[in-house]
């Protein structure tokens, strides 16, 4: 059932991006028309003048499947000129972007919108894969090992109280310990899988007490979490967009709507790697991390392109870019958090 969530994620996506930036027309012609269907424009050249909609329009179940592999792919002349620059030529791409041509490349908000949902729906499918009969095993040897502590925590606890001392922080060690054990049971259930273990405890290490009820039912907190991420990952650019522009302060040639384009052009091909890595994670671990060494270096080429820095300029803002992109990262995270908490 996860999968085909996943799945439909996808399709989702496709089908979002192609609402936000619909090509000018639809593909074969079956219809021979004098005026425009769509507004009734008289018809000069194969598109409508008025609206954009192609002359003709079919009405052929294979043309019909033809326009969902483009609503769920984009597959059209756009995305191969814009995927291959996004990787290799990324500050050209921004900077003719934003210089007005449009017509040539998917839209950073489209391809953001994709983005995302393929992002998504590869975690979807690939995660599964690692919840396996080790992970399980070593959940139920750490929840020994927290079956000890908390034993040990609770005797501190009961000495303290007949002596009369505050007994605080040892209740509150003994929540955390509760909370973990949890989570470890859950784990080797089989409930939730390793890859969801992992960033639940990245995320609930930084809980406090005071998150109160929310830190009792971390489960429950990270579910909301995760279905957060998905909905508001489009506040992503506006959290990003002032860490750019501190690299160019005051800059009156560089404007907010230039600094909005690079990073969203710059979260897409993040998106899209982070995607390539969890399938590639399936087949080879190692090689997947090596992808961690390619953010900066992409940084560094949009950088240099799109805002025309030399060698120098470029390295120091790329440097600094990859620090602020983890500040960015912890903002979001915090985010989310604080939502999931307090829903």
């Amino acid at each position: 059932m996860g999968e085909m969530e996943a799945i439909a994620d996808a399709v989702t996506g496709g089908l979002v991006g192609r609402a936000v930036e619909p090509a000018a027309g639809e593909g074969d012609s079956h219809t021979r028309e004098a005026n425009c269907l769509n507004c009734g424009a008289a018809l000069v050249g194969p598109y409508c003048f008025a609206c954009g909609q192609h002359a003709h329009v079919h009405r052929t179940l294979s043309a019909f499947f033809h326009d969902f592999a483009h609503g769920v792919l984009h597959f059209e002349g756009k995305i191969w000129r814009t995927l291959p620059m996004l990787a290799w030529k990324p500050g050209e791409l921004t900077r003719r972007y934003i210089d007005g041509q449009r017509a040539r490349f998917v839209s950073p908000i489209a391809l953001f919108l994709f983005s995302v949902f393929l992002m998504f729906g590869a975690i979807g499918l690939t995660s599964h894969g690692i919840n396996t009969a080790k992970a399980s095993a070593d959940a139920a040897k750490e929840l020994q090992k927290d079956q000890t502590k908390l034993g040990i925590l609770q005797e501190q606890r009961a000495t303290a109280a007949k002596a009369g001392l505050p007994t605080a922080k040892l209740d509150n060690k003994i929540a955390d310990v509760k909370g973990e054990m949890t989570a470890l049971q859950a784990l080797k259930d089989g409930k939730i899988d390793a890859t969801t273990f992992k960033f639940q405890n990245e995320f609930l290490d930084g809980l406090n007490t005071g998150l109160g009820d929310a830190a009792k039912n971390p489960e429950l907190l990270f579910y909301k979490i995760k279905t957060n991420a998905y909905k508001f990952s489009w506040a992503l650019i506006p959290i990003s967009v002032p860490f750019v522009w501190l690299l160019f302060p005051f800059s009156r040639r560089f404007r907010l709507y230039d600094h909005t384009v690079f990073v969203t052009y710059s979260l897409c091909f993040m998106m899209l790697l982070l995607s390539a890595g969890s399938v590639i994670g399936l087949v080879s671990a190692s090689i997947a991390s090596l992808l961690w060494f390619v953010p900066p270096v992409h940084m560094y080429r949009q950088l240099r392109g799109a805002y025309a820095l030399g060698k120098w300029g470029a390295a120091w803002r790329a440097s600094v870019l990859t620090v602020f992109a983890f500040m960015a990262i912890g903002l979001f995270a915090s985010l989310l958090v604080a939502i999931g908490a307090f829903e």
